[in-house]
C-alpha cells in the first residue's frame, strides 16, 4: 500500500484533513465529520444570513483545500480528506434548534446522504473532478440533510 505524506503544517493540508480528525485508522469520514461541531455550536445563535455565509467560505476554501492537498497526494478523494464532510454537516445544521435529538439525526441523516449517494448526490460525485467534486456531493448531501431534518422539526417528529 503506497504511503502518503501528510504535514499538518500545512494550512491547506491541516484544513482539508480536518485538523488531524481524517487520519483516524478507523472511518475517516465519520470521524472527521464531527470536526464540524465546534462550529455548529459557536455559529447556533447567529443569523440566517451569518450561518449561511460561513457554509460558503467553508465551501469555498474546502475546493481549495481539498482540491490541493487531493494534488500533493495523487489521489483524487482520498479518505483522509475530511473537510468536505465538516462543511456537509455543518450545512446540515444551519437554523436547527440544537438539542442531542437534533444533532443525533442530523449527524446520521448527512451520513446517510453522504454514503449512499442517492441520485443527483452520485452524478456530482461522478462528474467533478478536483475540488469541486471533492466538495460538491457531501454540499448536497448536507443540503438534503438540512432539508429532511427541518421537515421532521417541522412535522413534530423532532
Amino acid at each position: 500500500m503506497k504511503q502518503f505524506s501528510y504535514s499538518l503544517s500545512r494550512p491547506h493540508q491541516f484544513l482539508a484533513l480536518g485538523y488531524g480528525l481524517g487520519l483516524a485508522p478507523k472511518a475517516p469520514g465519520t470521524v472527521g465529520t464531527l470536526g464540524a461541531l465546534p462550529f455548529i455550536f459557536l455559529t447556533t445563535s447567529w443569523p440566517i444570513l451569518a450561518q449561511v455565509i460561513v457554509a460558503v467560505l467553508f465551501s469555498v476554501v474546502g475546493i481549495w483545500a481539498c482540491g490541493k492537498t487531493a494534488k500533493d497526494l495523487g489521489v483524487h478523494d482520498h479518505p483522509a480528506i475530511v473537510w468536505d464532510e465538516v462543511a456537509g454537516f455543518f450545512i446540515t445544521m444551519m437554523f436547527v434548534p440544537l438539542s442531542w435529538q437534533t444533532l443525533l439525526t442530523g449527524f446520521l441523516l448527512f451520513r446517510f446522504f453522504d454514503i449512499v449517494k442517492p441520485g443527483p448526490i452520485k452524478i456530482l460525485d461522478k462528474r467533478l473532478k478536483g475540488g469541486w467534486g471533492i466538495m460538491a456531493d457531501d454540499i448536497l448531501a448536507g443540503i438534503f440533510s438540512l432539508i429532511c431534518l427541518h421537515a421532521l422539526i417541522k412535522t413534530g417528529y423532532l
